[in-house]
């Protein structure tokens, strides 16, 4: 399940949210596998909680932030950047907005290393912080339409639902997966994502207020003051199997 748009993007320049896709897209060729293993410079910005718990580093709960673990992990980071980060950003203003980012990253990465405090395994990517950006959006915009792009074995559809449904159904998995997962084995950091989403929906929270609070979803309905952008169909040819 991925959002690849929604119906309402923001009219002026997000300039902040360009910005950062460019910093993470430098960052990681910057800090590309060399001969199959972490450059040098991966391994001194990574986030290790062990270090943070003990006082001996705190530099990685920024630059952690802008490290991926490969390209997937990259491109889904920026794919949800892109699609949130827009109208949240004219929300905010351009430089409340790279405050509330980067504050929701670190919010994230204390999450994860409440959950294992001593882990020595390193923790990088924007997840977190874009968690926040989720949460922020949540709370700003619920009624939007996102268009979900599903992929069930053979089966392909866009199909658009409203962001309280795709954000809450994210944040949800995010929580049980966490209870599920074993931290002391690595994999993905479940807890920064709800940490971050947390975070978002909180910091968010002040703007949101001084807005009229739920007054604003009344003068808005929920969704971001645009027109809604005219698409055309989305068209996925059918993928049939062969015998």
């Amino acid at each position: 399940m991925f959002p690849i748009r929604d119906h309402n993007p923001s009219q002026r320049p997000a300039y902040v949210t360009w910005a950062l896709i460019a910093a993470n897209l430098a960052v990681f060729v910057l800090t590309l596998p060399l001969e199959g293993a972490p450059s040098q410079l991966w391994l001194a910005w990574a986030l290790y909680p062990a270090e943070v718990t003990t006082g001996t580093a705190y530099g990685g709960l920024l630059t952690a932030m802008f490290l991926h673990a490969g390209i997937l992990h990259l491109g889904g980071n920026m794919l949800f950047l892109w699609v949130f980060g827009d109208n949240l950003e004219e929300a905010l203003g351009h430089l409340g907005f790279l405050l509330f980012y980067l504050a929701s990253g670190v919010a994230a990465a204390a999450a994860q290393i409440a959950g294992d405090p001593m882990s020595p395994i390193p923790m990088v990517g924007a997840s977190g912080a874009i968690a926040g950006v989720m949460g922020g959006y949540l709370l700003f915009f619920p009624r939007a339409r996102v268009d979900v792009l599903f992929i069930i074995v053979i089966l392909i559809r866009v199909v658009p639902i409203p962001a309280w449904i795709v954000l809450g159904v994210w944040f949800g998995l995010q929580v049980l997966n966490g209870a599920m997962a074993d931290p002391t084995t690595g994999g993905v950091a479940y807890w920064a994502h709800a940490g971050g989403f947390g975070a978002g929906l909180l910091l968010a929270l002040p703007a949101f207020l001084r807005r009229g609070g739920p007054a604003f979803w009344s003068r808005t309905h929920g969704v971001p003051p645009h027109p809604a952008a005219s698409y055309s169909a989305t068209r996925i040819p059918a993928v049939r199997r062969r015998k």
